[in-house]
């Protein structure tokens, strides 16, 4: 047992929900999770919208909504141009800040949306958009843990044989955690675990590697338990993770058939979302942007006149030959003679699917706006009506809601974010913001974010006979205030979860400081191969 004097332990689980937990708990392989479970309060947590990890995270640990912490998605847009998000653009306090703010220590592992990270009371070791070997806080933290562990990671070494690579990661979050806890003794403490969300993407179908992954990040809590023995501990997820099997909506070709979006091919639209082809970075080099060449050169000519992949590839499906174009002209080649949208040219766009939404491009906002200020609403009615009446190839209703981002935001950065909000029905449709020829088709992803996580609070102080069941990702935060006896910040939208006793509000000091550019296209790298920044091929 440890004498640390930590009071509660945040554990994130990314992906966590009922319908992936249950069958693993029938077969015993999460007894620490389940004792969680069974000894405290616990019931579905429902996400915000948009729920997708890099918004969905900062919203979890400021207790505040995207248009009051200003990330929407992984991509921050300036206009028509765009930088994967870092934790310069979370306006917003995070929970170790507030606790910095009454001399308290926080030791953070692997959280989301936190590089390059502030300056706080105890250690912040970043995750998921952060460069392979991050900025730490204190410096030198991260040499030190590859010193004391032998090795430390931010992302799965693509070589290494799944699913043993991301269990090895997991292991190293709570070797990293209970390492710094025991050098920092914090009375906070939040660790998080990645790879329950990539293994869906990467993986799909492949229950042995989703079952292989979960029993490690339950061996992971049994320890952290065992060795940092904190009075109070929470687990929850960002979000559910489930199947798509219904159509996807092409959102970007619908609006161009409608006569709102206007294209660009040959390259010259924005954005075109591109894995890296090769592991420059990785091993430290200068990346290099890869050149169409003369296929692509061909290619993009032929788009002048109409002819690209995405509408030849519609033709060779009607015969049974779809895999032609892939086989025969080169990726870079495609992407050159896709089109993509001309967002100057526009009234209103898809900028990326897991916005789940619509900008539209306005006098005096965007950069070169074509909607005058004075027709804004009247054209934003109308798209959602469009939308609101479309039906799957199946006459099923596309969408459960469309509606203005006043619905879903508030705050200062709301104007950040989408114009119009378009929430799948059930979250079983899916989205996508490519050109593939065709306004519907399959799901381009089998498995991909459902609207309900899951939370769970055992230990001291918790009323194990509290109703959960309406809990919101908004909530933990001000509830994490609660376990500690800290007032919560008075910007906060979540409530005191009733499991525990509320606090008063407080008005605590407002983030000052500009953001910084990400400029790391591993990072777009790995989105891009998670499905996360779509391509156009």
């Amino acid at each position: 047992m440890s004498d640390t004097r930590l009071d509660t332990l945040l554990i994130g689980i990314d992906s966590a929900c009922d319908p992936v937990l249950e069958p693993l708990f029938e077969k015993g392989a999460l007894p620490n999770l389940e004792s969680i479970i069974d000894e405290g309060a616990s019931g579905p947590l429902e996400s915000q919208i948009p729920p997708w990890t890099a918004s969905a995270w900062p919203s979890m640990y400021t207790g505040v909504n995207p248009g009051k912490h200003g990330v929407f998605g992984f991509l921050d847009y300036e206009g028509y141009d765009w930088d994967v998000v870092n934790a310069t653009h979370v306006r917003e306090a995070a929970l170790w800040d507030l606790f910095t703010h009454h001399d308290m220590t926080s030791v953070v592992v692997n959280v989301p949306v936190t590089a390059p990270p502030p300056e706080i009371r105890g250690a912040i070791v970043p995750g998921y958009t952060a460069p392979e070997d991050p900025q730490c806080h204190p410096e030198g933290t991260l040499e030190e843990l590859r010193e004391a562990l032998g090795e430390y990671r931010v992302y799965p070494d693509p070589d290494r044989e799944q699913p043993g690579e991301y269990v090895d990661l997991i292991r190293m979050r709570g070797a990293a955690f209970r390492h710094l806890a025991e050098e920092h003794d914090p009375e906070f403490g939040f660790v998080e675990f990645q790879g329950t969300d990539s293994v869906f993407h990467e993986h799909p179908g492949r229950e042995d590697y989703v079952e292989a992954i979960y029993r490690a990040v339950d061996q992971e809590i049994g320890d952290l338990l065992e060795s940092c023995d904190p009075d109070t501990v929470v687990v929850a997820s960002d979000h559910g993770m489930g199947p798509y099997e219904k159509y996807e909506l092409r959102v970007n070709e619908f609006l161009d058939e409608e006569g709102y979006v206007q294209t660009a091919t040959g390259g010259s639209g924005m954005p075109a979302w591109l894995p890296m082809l090769n592991s420059q970075l990785r091993e430290g080099k200068e990346a290099e942007t890869p050149s169409p060449g003369i296929a692509g050169r061909a290619v993009g000519a032929a788009a002048q006149v109409g002819i690209t992949p995405a509408r030849a590839g519609k033709a060779l499906r009607a015969v049974g030959l779809e895999g032609l174009v892939k086989r025969i002209v080169p990726a870079d080649a495609r992407r050159a003679g896709n089109e993509q949208v001309d967002f100057a040219e526009s009234t209103a766009y898809m900028r990326s699917r897991i916005e789940l939404g619509l900008r539209m491009n306005v006098e005096d906002r965007e950069p070169e706006g074509i909607v005058p200020e004075s027709e804004y609403e009247s054209v934003r009615e109308e798209l959602i009506d469009v939308l609101s009446g479309v039906e799957t190839p199946d006459g099923d209703p596309m969408f459960e809601t469309v509606g203005p981002r006043e619905e879903y935001f508030w705050g200062p950065y709301a104007d950040k974010g989408v114009d119009v909000v378009m929430v799948p029905d059930e979250f079983e449709q899916f989205l996508s913001a490519d050109f593939k020829g065709e306004v519907f088709g399959p799901p381009t992803e089998p498995y991909n974010h459902k609207l309900h996580g899951m939370i769970a609070i055992s230990g001291e102080g918790v009323d194990t006979d509290a109703d959960l069941s309406g809990a919101h990702l908004f909530d933990v935060a001000p509830t994490i205030c609660s376990l500690l006896g800290v007032e919560r910040s008075d910007r906060m939208d979540g409530d005191v979860l009733s499991a525990t006793e509320p606090t008063e509000e407080y008005e605590y000091p407002r983030l000052d400081g500009g953001t910084q550019e990400t400029d790391d296209e591993e990072i777009e790298d790995r989105l891009s191969a998670l499905g996360y920044l779509e391509g156009n091929e």
